[in-house]
């Protein structure tokens, strides 16, 4: 019998000191070696095999030795980049590196991972079947995700499936929240260069304007959405940056617009790529102007597997009580990059409460005063070593 409360009460205090000593020390993504360096010297000290994957990420494994002879494999995953923004947390844990900060918890990701590391670990006798332990690099930028897939993390052995979690400072403390099937979006960077002829500003009829050509191509994009695209399916598409001319009385030859697609099924994504190019293109030309269009294929839809989240489910009122675990209604127009493992195999992820108005931990993600409560690290940890337990045993 495995007493995981207990376990992770006698290491509840190191794991606050691991996560202070990550948030004290930021690095963004595919620049975490000293992250993975501290991963590793855990690793090292429980005797756990691993190997570095995707750059800066680490792969963990741990073979269960106890009776029983099951050949199933999990695998939990944990991301480890910071962000570049300048910390005004007050704390005496504040990010020592100007410029950069854990913003959005993934210092207490990487945290609850190694914390499962060191519960699962001891308790490996008790247990048959493999737990990969999968620290993800460069989440909030391109993803490692997909690297770490292309490095093999999923093979030899063969992951069955893999849960994850993420902070949130809308839940409160004690409670999780969690979906089936869409959780959330998928993403499309995209760029459009119009192309005009520049002149002085005093005489537009000897010019092609971008600038007004590019107005006229947001305002026509708006129409996606808002009449192309089924109204019951979440959609967006954001103009985040339009950049033009260098003085008042220039025409420019050029305009550069930037900005993103969000959607939530795949039909609507391709959809939304193929009538953007039309649109920018043939407004450019109704104009006299030309339209190049890059579109970038980021993170896909994170769909949660439903016999996944009913493992999550269970283990979480295992730990919390029922009551505890909240039904998210409307997927997140987000992205997530865990959404690759999603994508390659059965899995759950889901939302764990970090909120505290009382230790002002309600902050929002992505912003300068973001925090945790740290009391929700040793939850973590006992629900994704309970969830994994369950698995690998079939209760």
């Amino acid at each position: 019998m495995i007493n995981i409360k207990n376990d992770v009460k006698d290491i509840k205090n190191e794991l606050v000191e691991i996560r202070r000593d990550i948030h004290e020390n930021p690095e963004l993504g595919f620049e975490e070696f000293r992250t993975q360096g501290l991963i590793i010297d855990l690793l090292e000290k429980e005797g756990i095999p691993y190997k570095k994957v995707a750059k800066t990420g680490v792969l963990g494994i741990i073979k269960g030795e106890g009776k029983g002879n099951t050949d199933k494999c999990i695998g939990i995953r944990g991301d480890m980049d910071a962000l570049p923004i300048e910390e005004k947390n007050g704390c005496p844990y504040a990010s020592k590196i100007k410029g950069r900060m854990h913003a959005c918890g993934h210092d207490a990701h990487t945290t609850i991972l190694l914390g499962v590391a060191k519960v699962l670990n001891k308790n490996k006798d008790k247990f048959s079947g493999t737990v990969k332990l999968l620290f993800e690099p460069a989440e909030e930028t391109t993803g490692g995700a997909a690297i770490m897939i292309n490095d093999g993390v999923l093979e030899s052995p063969n992951v069955d499936c893999v849960i994850g979690l993420h902070v949130a400072e809308d839940v409160e403390v004690g409670t999780i929240r969690i979906k089936n099937g869409m959780v959330n979006a998928a993403s499309n960077p995209f760029k459009i260069t119009i192309k005009g002829a520049g002149g002085h500003g005093a005489q537009p009829s000897a010019t092609i304007d971008p600038i007004v050509i590019g107005a006229n191509v947001v305002s026509a994009l708006q129409g996606i959405v808002s009449r192309e695209i089924s109204a019951v399916n979440p959609a967006v598409v954001t103009i985040g940056k339009f950049h033009s001319g260098t003085a008042q009385n220039i025409i420019p030859e050029e305009a550069v617009i930037e900005g993103i697609i969000r959607t939530t099924t795949p039909e609507d994504r391709e959809f939304a790529k193929k009538r953007l190019e039309e649109i920018s293109k043939g407004v450019s030309a109704s104009l006299r102007g030309e339209a190049t269009v890059e579109i970038e294929e980021s993170y896909p839809c994170l769909i949660n597997d439903s016999d996944m989240v009913d493992i999550i489910k269970e283990a979480a009122s295992e730990v919390l009580g029922s009551q505890n675990v909240i039904e998210q209604k409307n997927p997140s127009m987000g992205v997530e990059s865990f959404a690759y493992f999603a994508m390659a195999r059965k899995s759950a992820f889901y939302y764990l409460g970090t909120g505290n108005s009382e230790k002002g931990t309600d902050k929002p993600a992505h912003s300068r005063f973001f925090n945790i409560d740290e009391d929700a690290l040793e939850l973590g940890v006992e629900i994704q070593c309970t969830a994994a337990l369950n698995y690998l045993t079939g209760k």
